[in-house]
């Protein structure tokens, strides 16, 4: 009998301790960060999960409401565009995007004012409706799922644009990137 409860204390300690350490190395995994950006006429709400490789944007600026997510692990881009009630979804250039690093020193210094301003990045709406939304990932398909997704092509720096600039969308991510998204949609 004694040795039965010798044993189960043992078998309890180490329960435990195998607990703590699960959840200690779980939550070094889950590293991301959140901060809300204030703007003149809304905000703009980032989370960064640099685990996976993942910029979340809510930005509920009257003037041009949109949600965005930046998937660096896949390159891919995604805006939902309130003003449209469409999604758009790009290959993002990660050479013209600032580095999942910059955002997040970004957000942890709060200095994001220092951050010098890049061109403005154009995006031209293809008429090809994405069919199949959860081949590019589930926050993809989460934010747009209630609404027709499109793919867009960035536009070369110096070429023309031939689409009537009354139809773009104008998105700011953080407050050193503008992104002009441009097109008619279909059907709309």
């Amino acid at each position: 009998m004694g040795s039965e409860r010798g044993n189960m204390k043992h078998l309890i300690a180490s329960s435990f301790l195998v607990v703590f350490l699960l959840t200690s190395s779980l939550a070094l995994m889950n590293t991301s960060y959140s901060h809300p950006l204030g703007g003149s006429v809304g905000t703009q709400s980032i989370h960064v999960d640099v685990f996976r490789g993942m910029v979340s944007i809510q930005d509920s600026n009257v003037l041009s409401e949109w949600d965005g997510v930046l998937d660096y692990k896949n390159a891919l881009l995604v805006a939902k565009l309130y003003s449209k009630m469409a999604c758009v979804l790009a290959k993002m250039d990660q050479d013209t995007f600032p580095t999942l690093d910059d955002i997040t020193k970004a957000l942890d210094h709060h200095a994001l004012k220092h951050y010098p301003s890049t061109r403005g990045l154009t995006y031209t709406v293809l008429p090809s409706r994405v069919k199949n939304l959860p081949q590019y990932g589930m926050p993809i398909k989460d934010m747009c799922r209630e609404v027709p997704t499109y793919f867009a092509q960035q536009q070369k720096e110096g070429t023309a644009l031939a689409v009537d600039p009354d139809s773009c969308s104008e998105v700011q991510l953080l407050s050193f990137m503008g992104l002009s998204i441009c097109g008619e949609i279909p059907g709309l």
